[in-house]
């Protein structure tokens, strides 16, 4: 008797795409030209006043001081998520390049979750910074000690790169069967897993967990924090102690909003929002990457009196 064929092992790997043809905008090719245009402004702007930022903050001796420490680690960040994927788009706006190897996708969707990650973690971080000051200042020294900024610097990378990490395995795990086009102008997650032709599903629940675990987790501590902040002020009887509460809380609660209403949008819609049209979607995704790290600097010099002064000093009176 003839034993029956041996069946060859499915290769996973040979169902990987060698690479990915990222779209832009579907339904809007003909205005990629046009949202290049904001997009590019945008970026210069975040790239330019983050460098200043954070050259201002390292030259300047007198601002190693917790507060503007962690104005700079929210500058790196807003620098590596606005960097690892608007340059990408803007290749497609201009029809330089849509194509990307999957290994190259992977790494910008490591990059840019991360960082995303790592922002919302330094925004928690800079909240009870200011609980601290305002509702326990005498501790505030003791509290945020270099050791301790340090140790929140590496927490903020560590808990970035733990979280995002198993997602590289959760997607190399899966077959493409050939396809490889990307209804996006950058690589995430869910994006790429809903390419596969197979089951998602440990991709969308762990997608969804570490949503509501992580900045999920991050924003409603946030809130708690300047709720109690804003007890304590309106607590008080020094009307100007009121009214520089108010203003901090609110230029901090504006960034906030900005940083996580298009974050959120973007991962809820990916698991219960089939019916909005993509193209909203893809630019409110966008937007995350590109309004946060634009603004932040912009906020953070115009409200901080200090910022101000040292920024003029270093390239206007340097300059005479």
């Amino acid at each position: 008797f003839r034993s029956p064929p041996v069946m060859a092992p499915v290769n996973h790997t040979s169902l990987q795409p060698a690479a990915f043809l990222l779209m832009g905008i579907p339904g809007l090719e003909e205005l990629h030209i046009w949202f290049s245009i904001p997009f590019c402004l945008m970026y210069i702007a975040a790239v330019f006043g983050n460098s200043i930022l954070l050259f201002v903050i390292a030259m300047e001796r007198s601002l190693h001081e917790p507060m503007y420490l962690f104005l700079a680690m929210l500058a790196v960040a807003d620098l590596v998520l606005s960097s690892s994927t608007v340059p990408k788009a803007l290749s497609i706006f201009w029809s330089l390049s849509k194509e990307m190897s999957f290994h190259a996708c992977l790494t910008q969707m490591f990059f840019a979750h991360v960082s995303f990650i790592a922002e919302s973690t330094i925004l928690l971080a800079m909240a009870f910074d200011r609980y601290v000051a305002i509702c326990n200042p005498l501790r505030y020294a003791a509290v945020f000690t270099h050791s301790v900024m340090a140790k929140i610097g590496l927490a903020t990378v560590a808990r970035g790169f733990l979280v995002i990490f198993p997602t590289i395995f959760l997607l190399r795990r899966l077959p493409y069967c050939g396809h490889k086009v990307v209804p996006h102008t950058y690589c995430e997650h869910m994006g790429i897993a809903r390419l596969a032709c197979a089951d998602i599903a440990m991709n969308i629940w762990y997608g969804f967990a570490i949503t509501l675990l992580s900045p999920g987790v991050d924003i409603v501590l946030i809130g708690v924090s300047y709720g109690l902040i804003l007890r304590a002020v309106f607590r008080s009887s020094s009307k100007a102690a009121q009214l520089k509460a108010v203003g901090t809380c609110s230029s901090h609660a504006c960034i906030i909003v900005m940083f996580y209403t298009p974050a959120f949008f973007s991962f809820f819609t990916h698991r219960f929002g089939h019916n909005i049209p993509n193209h909203i979607h893809i630019l409110l995704a966008n937007l995350y990457m590109l309004l946060p790290p634009m603004l932040n600097p912009i906020v953070y010099t115009m409200k901080n009196k200090i910022i101000r002064e040292k920024v003029s000093q270093i390239f206007f009176k340097r300059g005479q």
